[in-house]
C-alpha cells in the first residue's frame, strides 16, 4: 500500500471511529432514557439499565457502521478536493485506485466485522436482554415491596402497599382486580408475607376480607378470612413463556429451526426471511463505500464543493438502505420478495463500479445544483453582512 494510500486510510478511520461512537453513544443514551420508565416503575437499580442499555448495542453496530463509513469518506474526501488534495494526487500520475483502494478494504473490513457481529454477538446479546426483561416482567416481588405507593402491576390490577416492616412482612394491604369484565375484586388484608419455593412466588394475606361487586347489577359480597393466597403468577400481564424471535436467534438455527418452536410454526416465512437478510445485511458497507466513492472520489469544480457531497452521499445510502428495508419487511410475509434481498446490494454495487470505472460519478441535477448553489451564495452573503454591520456606511 502506497503512503498516500495509508495517509487516506488513516484520515478516513479516524473520523470514521469519531462517528460511530458519537452515534452509538446518543444509541445508547436514547435506550437508558427510554427504559427509566423500566427503571421507576419494576424497581431495578440503575446498573441494571446500564447492562440492558449495552445489551442493545450490537443489534445497533450493523445499522450505524454502513452511514458512519458513508459520512467519513465524503466528508474527508470533500475536504481533500477543497485543499486541492486531489488536484496534486491526479498531476502526480496516480490512478483513481490509490484513492479507491484504501476506502474499499475499510469497507470490505467493516462487511465482515458486520456478518460477525450480526450472526454471534447480537443474538447472545438479543436473547440475554430478552430474558432479563421477562424476569423483571414475571417476577412481581420487587413491586411488592414498594410501600406506599399505589400503581398497575398488570392489565386491571393495582396494588397498595402502606407498610413494609423490618422483618420483612407487609402492613395493610389493598389490591383491586379488575381484569374481568363482568365483576371487580377488592383486597383487604392487615397483614401479608411473601413466599416462594419450587412452584413459584404466592402472598399470604392474614385477617382481610374480599370484596366482589357485580358490574351490572352492582351487588356487593364480602368474604372475610383469616388466611389467604395468592399466585403472584396470576397477576403477571405477560405471558410467562419466553418468546424468540427469528432475529434473536443464532444462523445455525436459522438454518435448522426446531419444529416443536411454537413461533416457528405460526411464522415459519419470518425465520426464511431472517436467514437470508442475515446472507445479505453484511453488504452494506461495501456498497456504502462505493456509494462514497461514487459521490466524492472524483475532484470537484469550486462550485460543486458548495453543495454537501456528504449530504448527497448519505442521501444516497439512505435511499438504498431504505429499498432494502422494504423489500425485507415484505419477505417475512411473501417469498417472492427474497431475490431482491440479493439483488439490491450486488446490482447496485456493479452499476457503482461501472460509474467508477467509466469515470461517472453521482451528482445532482443541474437546475438542482444551481438553485443550492445561488441559495448558499444568498446565505453566505447575509452571513458577511451580519458579522460587518457597518460595511459601506
Amino acid at each position: 500500500m502506497y503512503l498516500i494510500e495509508l495517509y487516506i486510510l488513516r484520515r478516513v478511520l479516524v473520523l470514521f471511529l469519531a462517528v460511530f461512537i458519537a452515534a452509538i453513544g446518543l444509541t445508547w443514551t436514547a435506550q437508558v432514557l427510554t427504559r427509566i420508565d423500566f427503571l421507576t416503575t419494576n424497581s431495578q437499580t440503575f446498573l441494571t439499565i446500564l447492562k440492558l442499555s449495552f445489551l442493545f448495542i450490537p443489534s445497533a453496530i450493523p445499522l450505524v457502521m454502513p452511514f458512519a463509513l458513508v459520512i467519513a469518506v465524503s466528508q474527508v474526501f470533500s475536504i481533500m478536493n477543497q485543499d486541492t488534495e486531489f488536484v496534486i494526487i491526479d498531476a502526480a500520475g496516480s490512478t483513481r485506485l490509490v484513492i479507491w483502494r484504501p476506502v474499499l478494504i475499510l469497507g470490505v473490513c467493516l462487511s465482515f466485522f458486520s456478518f460477525f457481529i450480526t450472526n454471534f454477538i447480537a443474538p447472545h446479546a438479543r436473547l440475554n436482554m430478552r430474558r432479563m426483561l421477562e424476569a423483571v416482567h414475571s417476577s412481581l416481588i420487587n413491586t411488592f415491596l414498594q410501600e406506599g405507593s399505589f400503581r398497575e402491576v398488570g392489565q386491571g390490577i393495582y396494588l397498595e402497599i402502606g407498610e413494609q416492616r423490618t422483618n420483612g412482612d407487609i402492613g395493610c394491604l389493598f389490591i383491586v382486580d379488575q381484569r374481568n369484565p363482568s365483576f371487580d375484586l377488592f383486597y383487604y388484608a392487615i397483614n401479608g408475607v411473601i413466599a416462594n419455593n419450587q412452584n413459584g412466588n404466592f402472598l399470604i394475606m392474614k385477617d382481610g376480607e374480599i370484596q366482589r361487586r357485580d358490574n351490572r347489577s352492582g351487588n356487593t359480597s364480602i368474604i372475610k378470612f383469616d388466611t389467604y393466597t395468592l399466585n403472584l403468577s396470576a397477576f403477571a400481564s405477560v405471558n410467562q413463556t419466553l418468546t424468540i424471535y427469528p432475529k434473536d436467534q443464532f444462523l445455525t438455527y436459522l438454518f435448522n429451526p426446531n419444529p416443536s418452536d411454537s413461533y416457528y410454526q405460526h411464522h415459519t416465512l419470518e425465520y426464511t426471511a431472517e436467514l437470508h437478510k442475515r446472507f445479505t445485511e453484511w453488504l452494506y458497507p461495501i456498497v456504502f463505500a462505493l456509494i462514497a466513492l461514487a459521490v466524492a472520489g472524483n475532484v470537484r469544480s469550486h462550485r460543486e464543493t458548495h453543495i454537501s457531497i456528504s449530504f448527497l452521499a448519505v442521501l444516497s445510502s439512505f435511499l438504498v438502505y431504505w429499498v432494502a428495508y422494504f423489500f425485507a419487511e415484505r419477505a417475512k410475509n411473501d417469498l417472492t420478495y427474497i431475490p431482491f434481498l440479493y439483488t439490491i446490494p450486488i446490482s447496485i454495487s456493479i452499476l457503482l463500479i461501472f460509474m467508477l470505472l467509466t469515470n461517472r460519478r453521482i451528482c445532482l441535477l443541474i437546475h438542482w445544483s444551481d438553485a443550492l448553489y445561488r441559495l448558499s451564495d444568498i446565505w453566505r452573503k447575509i452571513g458577511k453582512g451580519y458579522h460587518h454591520p457597518d460595511k459601506g456606511i
